[in-house]
């Protein structure tokens, strides 16, 4: 076997995938019309408050969050990165529930989401036949592949 036919292993950064995680769950949260709290972020992470500040004030730093004495908003480059994640994760969903017919996997899910690019997510959801709703009967943020279409 030739070095041409080995496999190719990847290492996530962990760190890139714990942003995702904070900016998703913010997004969440607002989504649903709750205060976006430190305590609501760190039970919904499950996670210390503490760290929850940590990572707002990097995420601050970033521009990707908006966190004052005033609380904590998405920036438009949060809003964008949250949205997406929420995407993946509810177009999995739907893959998992309608099309292949096995139990939705969250662990599973939250691993994949964050390896997800804009042309397999799209693809994804073209597939799917663009779904407006997860299973849990949650708005799918819309993409691009979206716009062109008659949807409900």
């Amino acid at each position: 076997m030739n070095s041409t036919d080995d496999e190719i292993l990847f290492i996530g950064t962990a760190e890139a995938e714990h942003v995702e995680m904070y900016l998703k769950a913010i997004w969440h949260i607002k989504e649903r019309n709750d205060p976006v709290k430190i305590s609501t972020i760190a039970k919904m992470l499950h996670v210390r408050q503490p760290s929850v500040v940590q990572m707002l004030k990097k995420l601050n730093t970033k521009d990707l969050v908006e966190y004052n004495k005033a609380g904590v908003s998405l920036t438009e480059n949060g809003e964008r990165i949250g949205a997406s994640m929420m995407r993946n994760s509810r177009l999995l969903e739907v893959l998992m529930d309608s099309a292949l017919k096995v139990e939705i996997d969250e662990e599973m899910v939250c691993g994949i989401e964050h390896h997800m690019n804009k042309q397999f997510t799209d693809a994804l959801c073209t597939m799917l036949n663009h779904p407006r709703k997860c299973p849990h009967t949650h708005d799918i943020p819309m993409g691009e592949c979206c716009e062109n279409k008659d949807l409900n």
